[in-house]
């Protein structure tokens, strides 16, 4: 297949994150974060809303500057060399950003061209995706006439073209029905697979209590616990927890506190 591409090296962390800081009009939005994900791992980035997640990831994915900090993507500072971290890089947001004038195909055919993938390869990765996506029928048909879930398929498709090595998802599954949901989540569970990094933010923690490998929890910026689900059982005091018991236990005494 196209989209199975090799691990680029397991021995280089796909991303690492040291005291990155964000504030916004004197209002701290994030605290000197220290995060490490591995080449390979799904993620998931987990917190309350203003936590600081989405502006987290803007600042990996270039589209947000840093205060201060390091920001490394499979060992490309992308801090100093952003162009060559973003070449590397995903970045799906919430809310799905398309051309709604041009179909699925347009569109797929107009990012390659921005990431400058060859035409040849660009046109075999998009009829793939599309595929994938159960979107070929509607590959003619403009986006401005398409579902939020549909939208949000073809903007998923969107960030895949360029074989990106770490895809970065803000709440993917929004709009979806459960069929679209499982199809997406068999996708992001196959890139891992195939060696490449996710970083997921999900409000639905069944999502990433299934999916993820191991779990960051932000709170207020900082980084309040990491591990795989049974490591924050343990750092939460609770052996047989649901993630949704381990989160809550984990943010409520900085709730209270605040």
């Amino acid at each position: 297949m196209i989209l199975s591409p090799t691990n680029p090296g397991a021995e280089t962390p796909a991303l690492e994150l040291r005291a990155l800081r964000k504030t916004f009009g004197g209002s701290v939005a994030v605290n000197g974060l220290d995060l490490g994900v591995r080449a390979g791992e799904f993620f998931a980035l987990l917190g309350p809303n203003g936590a600081g997640k989405t502006t987290t990831l803007r600042m990996i994915a270039g589209l947000l500057p840093a205060d201060s900090g390091e920001i490394s993507i499979f060992g490309v500072d992308a801090r100093r060399q952003s162009i060559d971290a973003k070449r590397i890089t995903a970045w799906l947001p919430d809310e799905p950003m398309l051309y709604d004038k041009l179909d699925p195909l347009e569109y797929l055919e107009f990012v390659a061209g921005l990431w400058g993938v060859e035409p040849e390869t660009a046109r075999a990765r998009a009829n793939e995706l599309l595929e994938m996506l159960e979107l070929w029928k509607h590959r003619h048909e403009r986006c401005e006439g398409f579902s939020r879930g549909m939208k949000q398929k073809v903007a998923l498709a969107g960030a895949l073209i360029h074989d990106p090595l770490l895809l970065m998802l803000d709440e993917p599954l929004t709009g979806l029905d459960a069929a679209a949901a499982r199809l997406v989540k068999d996708i992001l569970v196959e890139r891992t697979r195939a060696g490449r990094s996710i970083i997921l933010t999900t409000h639905i923690l069944e999502v990433a209590e299934r999916l993820a490998d191991r779990i960051g929890i932000i709170h207020h910026g900082r980084l309040v616990a990491m591990g795989t689900l049974d490591e924050l059982r343990a750092a939460a005091g609770g052996a047989h927890s649901t993630l949704e018991d381990v989160f809550l236990e984990l943010t409520r005494p900085t709730e209270k506190a605040a």
